[in-house]
């Protein structure tokens, strides 16, 4: 009948073998090390993928006509239009003399109002009675 090595306590009387020695600790140095960079492996490739994203949205640049991003530095591949132009076609506005014009309108009159502003009536049904 055959009977099973222990391979139990001959892997612990070679580990009692090697544990003194240098040859031990190269041992336990290596797989120590293997145990920390599989943990940490994760966080180094996001690591990684972070610094990667950071330098391709530097280099990315938007259309000032269409808005579509892309890498390129020619004409947009979208519209045709050149990056580097100004949609305003030169004109500057200053910001100390720009008026922006608001008109305020009372909600409760454009919802008792006839509808015609093509809300189609579903938003704010549920406030009227209050």
């Amino acid at each position: 009948m055959p009977r099973n090595l222990p391979w139990f306590w001959i892997a612990l009387a070679g580990l009692l073998l090697l544990l003194p020695g240098p040859a031990g600790r190269l041992l336990l140095d290596l797989i120590g090390g293997l145990t920390l960079t599989i943990l940490l492996l994760p966080l180094l490739a996001g690591g990684a993928a972070l610094i990667g994203w950071q330098l391709l949205r530097r280099r990315l640049r938007t259309c000032p006509v269409c808005g579509f991003t892309s890498l390129g530095s020619g004409p947009c591949p979208a519209c045709g239009a050149d990056f580097d132009a100004d949609p305003d076609d030169g004109r500057e506005i200053d910001p100390r003399t720009a008026t922006i014009n608001v008109q305020a309108v009372d909600v409760r009159e454009v919802e008792q109002g006839g509808g015609s502003s093509g809300s189609g009536g579903s938003g704010g049904s549920g406030s009227r009675g209050s």
